[in-house]
């Protein structure tokens, strides 16, 4: 890992041939090639229906049809939710900001690797700390807020992985606002899809009658005679859970002839991390660092010989190749195998390279950045938890 790591720290500085780290899969159903899987389902713009992702792409040089498996964002969050399980799991720390909280007796727990808009997310923005100071005028949340192009320092030190997966300020009003493009980048889709129809309904043991009953806040009650009071909630029975659903027809999931996944660790995006006035050890040292975070995650996330996208979209991998993608030369493209297939590789890699950093002069907490909701979020939070009434059912 050694060696992996000195090629990295010179990649990730564009001191080298090597542009980007390059990982192509090929994934099967558990069922076996063709059988159905389940995308998430979109809803046109135009129509209002559901469907899914469909487009063409080029596959080995040839047209085909391919359909969205899992985004980019999707893929992300995979990989940021496998490296928040291994620092919770004590394999690996990596700082980040954490919001906590308490919820009609239940702990509250969201961090910047889990939150929709990373770091800059409206959770913090609407977060004090311990003292109640607004969390983006603490000396974090200001160093965060009044980062630059040219001095990306604070995300280094405070929430390393905002800058692997990138970051946008827009929840705070500012004619320069933080944006921070992905270095990491992956996503799967399925070849060739053929899209399947099901009937969905639902079979009632007692068959209760479908009658139209009224809603309150604490449950329903049978309809009274004649026409319902102005103001009454009405509902049918089978909205509530109760009484027969006639089958009707819904998608019915895609059968592919392959399933593809392509990531990509960007040097070049790497490159243009610079961090104030620190000198070119530091720099060079940061860049690779951010490059192990972005390999570990993705080791973690997707070195299994299963992965689970959702219900109904089960894999087992058929065969991977990572590589090191370099200059072409006479016309040939070049490529060169890294050897970091496992978790167990890359968290030797990511110790290495944090260590170099720290002896480059980088600090970091051995604690996440703790903050508090402020009163208005705290409510609305604890509103989340509360069971009021019932809900109408939804399809499955």
């Amino acid at each position: 890992m050694k060696d992996v790591y000195e090629r990295l720290l010179a990649a990730t500085s564009l001191r080298s041939l090597d542009a980007a780290v390059r990982i192509v899969a090929e994934y099967e159903p558990l069922g076996g090639q063709g059988d159905p899987l389940f995308p998430p389902t979109v809803t046109s713009q135009g129509s209002r229906t559901a469907g899914y992702l469909i487009e063409p792409r080029y596959v080995e040089g040839e047209q085909a049809e391919a359909v969205v498996l899992d985004q980019r964002q999707s893929q992300a969050n995979r990989c940021e939710t496998a490296l928040l399980n291994a620092i919770r799991g004590g394999s690996a720390f990596i700082p980040h900001v954490e919001l906590r909280a308490e919820a009609e007796g239940v702990p509250v727990r969201i961090s910047n690797l889990e939150a929709p808009h990373r770091s800059r997310d409206a959770y913090f923005r609407d977060a004090t700390d311990a003292a109640g100071t607004r969390f983006d005028d603490t000396e974090a949340g200001r160093a965060l807020r009044d980062a630059r192009a040219g001095d990306y320092s604070a995300y280094l030190r405070l929430v390393p992985t905002d800058l692997a997966y990138g970051v946008w300020d827009s929840h705070r009003k500012r004619r320069i606002q933080v944006k921070i493009p992905r270095a990491y980048t992956s996503e799967m889709v399925g070849i060739a899809p053929l899209v399947g129809v099901r009937a969905a309904g639902r079979v009632d043991p007692l068959n209760l009658a479908g009658d139209t009953v009224e809603v309150t806040d604490t449950g329903w009650v049978p309809a009274a005679a004649g026409k319902p009071k102005k103001g009454t909630t009405t509902a049918r029975m089978s909205e509530l859970g109760h009484g027969m659903i006639p089958p009707t027809e819904g998608l019915g999931g895609v059968s592919v002839t392959a399933v593809q996944r392509h990531a990509t660790l960007s040097f070049a995006q790497l490159a243009t991390l610079r961090f104030g006035a620190a000198d070119e050890e530091f720099t060079a040292a940061g860049r690779a660092l951010v490059a192990a975070i972005a390999l570990l995650g993705d080791r973690l996330a997707f070195a299994a010989p299963a992965l689970h996208l959702r219900s109904g979209c089960d894999l087992v991998m058929v065969s991977e190749r990572i590589e090191w993608v370099q200059r072409g030369h006479g016309g040939q493209r070049g490529a060169d195998p890294l050897a970091i297939s496992t978790g167990e590789q890359a968290l030797e890699l990511f110790g290495i390279a944090a260590e170099r950093a720290r002896t480059a002069g980088l600090q970091w907490a051995d604690e996440p950045l703790a903050v508090q909701p402020n009163p208005s979020l705290l409510e609305a939070i604890r509103k989340s938890f509360l069971i009021a009434g019932i809900g109408e059912v939804e399809g499955e």
